[in-house]
């Protein structure tokens, strides 16, 4: 895995092989990256990472220049790895790691942000992928210019049927789902 951009651009990170992790591959990350490239300054906004794995897109957004992002998984070792490379990469004052069931955060967590990552284990059934845009919005975590954005495999069920999605984007062997708050 690498940083497609931003301060550590072309830094390679190896994580170990016994996380129980699929990254983002690096065509996927540079094509959502590109599309957010228009939509955001990355230094003015705050970023929830959710199932963030190795930390890969958060390390992306914190070499950009953003300040405020939270991690969450609920892998020991995937959290020791995050903290790891935040040291490493001295992004201390940018990524929170919390160990943490992702759907548990969700019920219990009160801030907002401007951008939402979910990349939840692609064998998850329609019902558990759409529990996450459904508590996010429920509990009103993203501002309301927020976008929620759930990777997935092109095998997984139509997302397209929740009333915040917005669009699929196709990358590959990774799908993208964009979601939105809905005007009233």
């Amino acid at each position: 895995m690498r940083i497609i951009s931003g301060q550590y651009k072309g830094k390679r990170l190896i994580a170990p092989k016994n996380l129980p992790v699929r990254p983002t591959t690096d065509m996927a990350k540079e094509s959502l990256f590109n599309i957010l490239n228009n939509r955001y300054y990355f230094q003015n906004i705050s970023v929830l990472d959710l199932f963030s794995g190795t930390g890969n897109i958060s390390y992306e957004f914190a070499s950009r220049g953003t300040e405020h992002i939270i991690s969450v998984d609920q892998n020991f070792h995937c959290i020791q790895f995050i903290k790891k490379t935040i040291a490493q990469l001295q992004f201390e004052k940018e990524i929170t790691p919390f160990k943490s069931d992702v759907f548990k955060f969700l019920e219990k967590h009160q801030s907002q942000y401007d951008f939402i990552f979910a990349d939840p284990p692609y064998d998850f059934s329609e019902k558990q992928f759409l529990t996450i845009p459904h508590l996010i919005f429920e509990n009103e975590l993203l501002h309301d210019d927020g976008l929620l954005i759930v990777e997935h495999s092109p095998h997984t069920d139509d997302l397209s049927n929740h009333p915040n999605f917005i669009e699929r984007k196709k990358y590959g062997s990774v799908c993208f789902s964009f979601f939105q708050k809905t005007s009233l």
